[in-house]
């Protein structure tokens, strides 16, 4: 009984440190998310194309490796907290896509799909409770070999497409995401 108590605990602590190596530093995702691998465990500084040294917009944005790796978890802050967000992006095996949930300080949240073509994807989404009238997103979104992460959207916005916004990212891993 001893030894078979005795073994059971060796298996037990083998498993334990097995899952803690594992879980510290695995930036695998599933097949389906591969593309994102690239951004995981990596914090972005994104400067707006409107941005000036007067009045200058940045978006902090931290990529992390969720549920065992079967999602991707996003956190970004505008401003150190004037406005940020929370992505939860996912395959949905029903659509065979891959679909993502964002949530934003601002009170408002969209869900949408994303269409990879190797290192650039281009996500639509729509868009709930938004005071400004704007009820869709469209964004592409490309690294690039350097690692740099550019972002381009538009917004339909009482029926009507517009410009949105632009921004160009870099890593910047001793930057923080901040809510107020």
């Amino acid at each position: 009984m001893r030894l078979g108590t005795t073994f059971l605990t060796v298996c037990f602590l083998a498993f334990l440190s097995s899952y803690s190596h594992s879980a510290e530093g695995d930036n695998t995702l599933t097949a389906e998310l591969k593309v994102f691998e690239p951004l995981i465990g990596k914090t972005f500084r994104g400067e707006f194309a409107n941005s000036t040294p007067e009045k200058p917009i940045v978006d902090i944005s931290r990529w992390e490796r969720a549920m065992n790796g079967k999602a991707v978890r996003n956190l970004h802050s505008v401003n150190r907290g004037e406005y940020g967000g929370e992505t939860i992006i996912m395959w949905d095996a029903k659509q065979k896509k891959i679909a993502f949930w964002y949530f934003t300080t601002a009170g408002f949240y969209t869900s949408g799909t994303f269409d990879i073509n190797g290192n650039t994807w281009t996500s639509l989404e729509k868009v709930t409770g938004n005071e400004n009238g704007i009820t869709e997103v469209k964004a592409i979104s490309q690294l690039s070999e350097d690692g740099k992460l550019s972002v381009k959207s538009q917004y339909l916005k009482d029926g009507q497409w517009v410009p949105g916004n632009e921004r160009l990212y870099t890593v910047a891993n001793d930057e923080q995401v901040v809510f107020k």
